[in-house]
């Protein structure tokens, strides 16, 4: 288990440093989640962190994790990709070159070689967002089942996500008010249904979802990447 968090704020072309400040005291909230590393990252425009729990690559698996290139893609990633080594065959064989045994470092080359459509091809459990600083882009995807947490909000022109709700509340503009219709699902069901959450304007990724958030962009809709086959009378 790891955590992550960020914020993108490319329409106002800055980041403050009460956003920098604010992914740092989400990570502080994610501790638990990642006890062995923490790794935070900005490029002015966008704030990356991280908390590591070391299990693949102990050396060599830090995050955020740059592309061999050094600065077009950095990603933040919690979970695991099963398929990880079949995945690095493959993308060896079409010229890639690895810098770490991580399967973090599979979803740098993945998307090089497939942008968001890289998500056909994973096989696992998983939260990331990775940022494209060539194309002032951001990708966040859950996997499948949702195993993995992702929650985000949108306001003033930027985007802000964490691994869990209590970590988001650290960043600026944090629309703290209750979602009414949040409570009564609570109550009636006692569990909150995705996309909602229990704060008003901030939402879960839904599981098997993606989404990609672009310079100059309006609020940026989640879209579905696989569906539960329907059953079928045999």
């Amino acid at each position: 288990m790891c955590g992550l968090a960020g914020i993108v704020d490319w329409n106002n072309g800055t980041a403050p440093d009460a956003a920098r400040a604010g992914v740092a005291g989400m990570c502080d909230r994610l501790a638990h989640r990642g006890p062995d590393d923490a790794g935070l990252w900005s490029d002015g425009i966008a704030i990356l962190g991280h908390r590591r729990l070391s299990i693949i690559d102990l050396a060599g698996g830090q995050q955020p994790m740059h592309n061999a290139a050094g600065t077009t893609h950095v990603v933040v990633f919690n979970g695991e990709i099963y398929n990880h080594l079949d995945l690095r065959r493959e993308l060896a064989a079409e010229g890639a070159i690895f810098q770490t045994q991580c399967d973090t470092e599979i979803l740098l080359h993945l998307y090089d070689a497939h942008g968001s459509a890289m998500l056909d091809k994973l096989e696992g459990m998983f939260a990331f967002a990775l940022v494209d600083t060539r194309r002032n882009r951001v990708l966040l995807a859950r996997d499948r089942l949702g195993q993995k947490p992702l929650v985000y909000f949108c306001s003033g022109g930027g985007l802000a996500f964490a691994s869990e709700l209590k970590a988001l509340r650290h960043a600026p503009g944090f629309p703290d008010a209750i979602n009414p219709q949040a409570l009564h699902d609570y109550f009636t069901f006692h569990y909150v249904p995705s996309p909602q959450t229990i704060y008003a304007g901030v939402s879960k990724l839904p599981p098997a979802h993606y989404l990609e958030w672009e310079l100059g962009a309006t609020t940026p809709s989640p879209k579905p990447y696989w569906e539960l086959p329907d059953a079928t009378d045999q």
